[in-house]
């Protein structure tokens, strides 16, 4: 397993499952920073998360750095006490802040000790499934008391802390199980005869995957940009001297395999790129992962080079449906203008991340409304 990023800061959520894991895993202390709530503008949304331990060491960023020594500072009061804390930093108090912060809000932060109510998460993210956490951030409830909700609706609580009330779950799973399904997030004020609750669902994703096919040389910028923006990156090769983990250090997976059988490691969390270079295997590889849910195929090479695949394909009785098609990304990258081969790499791997984040890989400075859109749902009663 590739080892995280060593700038705790550029951490993906990639990496901060993985210290989670290793935490419960050693039985080590550790705390959990995550924004529950904004106000206004801020660098990270709802969901962002940070890991700390009693020795002063975090991993994740959940600003641009302004609230590093306060969060610390409260994950000091939660390895004290064993209980959850919060609070809330308005960003735009001059006094408070001083002049020029780039993050124009209120942030709403709950630090948590890493206790039995990560272990569902982590075992669903570990088997390739979503889940939500459904959190007490106010109310009758105590702070931090967890409802885990998979996606099939049902709930596990933890016993190292307290658990939501029944109601309390019951009026907010069908929500609950739209954030698993989505990703997606929302704050709720769940009233019931006994308790008022505000809670924070959380949809927690496993990480997107890159399968990369290909032994050459630019195979290996292409795995270390996917590894550095969150993928869990396996490169496999249909030539067995250069399956290698040395020759790809960033990647989770090294294998060497038959084209044919690529589609074998793909699902519909995985981006994959063919750069073999090699106009059969890419043919036979092609066909593979095609018949899989894989929402993003990309192809090296012009167009002319697809048309000869799909018509020699043809020819064997392979033909690809429209939306088989729609899926494949050849020229293979978006228009950045570069040549240099991490400049390739850099426009492979923000296609794929566009396309599995649903966008269209456009200027910012072009779209209207809020940047981070159909991710931000707040429902407050």
């Amino acid at each position: 397993m590739h080892e995280s990023t060593a700038d705790p800061w550029s951490a993906t959520a990639l990496d901060v499952q993985r210290r989670l894991s290793a935490l419960r895993e050693s039985g080590e202390q550790g705390a959990v920073a995550t924004v529950v709530g904004v106000e206004g503008s801020a660098y990270r949304r709802p969901g962002a998360k940070m890991v700390l331990t009693p020795e002063g060491d975090h991993l994740g960023g959940i600003t641009a750095g302004c609230l590093e020594g306060p969060v610390v500072d409260l994950a000091g009061r939660v390895f004290e006490s064993g209980e959850p804390v919060s609070e809330t930093f308005d960003l735009m108090d001059d006094d408070e802040w001083g002049l020029g912060l780039g993050c124009n809000g209120v942030i709403d932060v709950l630090v948590e000790p890493v206790d039995d109510s990560w272990d569902p998460v982590l075992d669903a993210l570990e088997a390739g499934e979503s889940v939500a956490t459904v959190t007490a951030v106010e109310g009758d409830a105590p702070l931090g008391a967890r409802a885990v909700v998979e996606t099939d609706g049902s709930v596990t609580t933890p016993s190292d802390r307290a658990g939501l009330p029944d109601a309390v779950v019951e009026a907010i799973r069908d929500e609950a199980v739209d954030c698993a399904e989505t990703g997606t997030w929302i704050a709720r004020t769940v009233t019931t005869d006994a308790d008022d609750v505000t809670v924070f669902v959380d949809g927690v994703e496993p990480a997107p995957e890159m399968l990369v096919f290909g032994g050459q040389p630019d195979t290996g910028p292409v795995s270390s940009l996917a590894r550095h923006v969150g993928f869990a990156v396996t490169v496999a090769t249909a030539r067995g001297g250069h399956a290698d983990p040395e020759r790809f250090p960033a990647a989770d997976e090294v294998l060497s395999l038959r084209p044919a059988n690529l589609g074998e490691h793909a699902d519909d969390r995985t981006a994959v790129v063919l750069m073999s270079h090699n106009k059969l295997d890419d043919e036979l590889a092609l066909a593979s992962v095609l018949e899989t849910d894989a929402p993003y195929v990309g192809l090296m090479g012009p167009r002319e080079r697809f048309e000869q695949i799909r018509e020699e394909l043809a020819t064997d009785g392979v033909e690809f449906t429209d939306e088989q098609l729609a899926r494949v990304a050849t020229p293979v990258g978006l228009d950045v203008g570069g040549g240099e081969p991490v400049q390739i790499a850099l426009s492979i791997v923000s296609e794929a991340l566009a396309v599995l984040n649903g966008r269209e890989g456009g200027r910012l400075r072009d779209r209207e409304g809020a940047i981070h859109g159909e991710r931000e749902i707040i429902v407050d009663d």
